[in-house]
């Protein structure tokens, strides 16, 4: 059994360095629990497969959908169903929890130099 340990966002937020960049730093049954820092806008993209949560720990940001925006403010979350075109944007920067299933590409379909297509675990 693995050994159970707490986990400190304050702490896992300050090892990243580069934006739009997915970080591992726990797993939940076939869920992967990221961190990550937005800055500036992402690319368009979905996920065939999977559903989206993002939950902002700091800042806030904009989720673009083709017919909306739906701005997400530090304690807030927004859950991204399968399927749906969607962009994050944020101009002030935020710091990001995500959930998501193991076998989510961060740009989903999209394949480009912010593809990270195996997280590193920090």
């Amino acid at each position: 059994m693995p050994e159970i340990e707490k986990i400190n966002l304050k702490e896992k937020f300050s090892k990243l360095n580069d934006h739009w960049s997915p970080k591992v730093i726990g797993q939940l049954n076939q869920q992967l629990v990221k961190v990550v820092k937005f800055q500036g806008g992402f690319v368009w993209h979905s996920h065939e497969n999977e559903d989206e949560l993002f939950m902002v720990i700091d800042g806030s940001f904009t989720m673009e959908l083709r017919d909306k925006s739906i701005e997400v403010n530090e304690g807030e979350l927004v859950i991204v169903p399968r399927g749906t075109e969607h962009r994050p944007v944020t101009t002030e920067g935020a710091c990001i929890l995500l959930f998501e299933p193991n076998t989510t590409i961060n740009t989903g379909e999209v394949r480009n130099q912010l593809t990270v297509k195996d997280p590193e675990n920090i």
